[in-house]
């Protein structure tokens, strides 16, 4: 069941982010830039992303195992516990989200994600070119939903 994230269910949410976040960028960060990602912050950087519009969703299979949010066309934040990878519910998340979108689906992804990468083309995105680096020189690809 994929359900909105309600309040009362904020600090789940933000256990997935942050457990799935640190999993995805241990080998890229500084253990203490992975360290400060914890549940409380995560859950305050949802609460952020909720007030400027974006509409959040947990997957729950007997237990809550990932997160996706989508905000007009842009999918962001799709996460699942790392426990719970490779079961399908990053297909799940996605393909919920995807029908969400009001336009062609778009998100970006880390340029080290080859597994969420692998993911999105399996689904049918594509890249686009367009690419933002971070500091530290990160990258984020984007990716758009191909056109039939």
């Amino acid at each position: 069941m994929i359900k909105p994230v309600t309040q009362s269910d904020m600090m789940q949410a933000a256990i997935i982010h942050s457990e799935s976040w640190k999993e995805s960028h241990r080998n890229i960060c500084s253990a203490e830039f992975v360290a400060i990602h914890t549940p409380e912050r995560q859950k305050n950087y949802l609460e952020s992303e909720i007030a400027k519009g974006a509409q959040l969703y947990m997957l729950i299979d007997e237990k809550p195992v990932g997160i996706v949010s989508v905000q007009g066309s842009l999918i962001e934040n799709l996460y699942v516990l790392p426990d719970e990878q490779n079961k399908g519910y990053g297909t799940q998340l996605l393909e919920f989200a995807v029908e969400k979108c009001q336009e062609l689906p778009l998100l970006m992804v880390l340029s080290t994600n080859d597994g969420a990468r692998r993911l999105y083309e399996r689904n049918g995105f594509q890249l686009t070119g367009n690419i933002v680096t971070h500091a530290g020189g990160m990258c984020e690809l984007e990716m758009c939903l191909r056109k039939e």
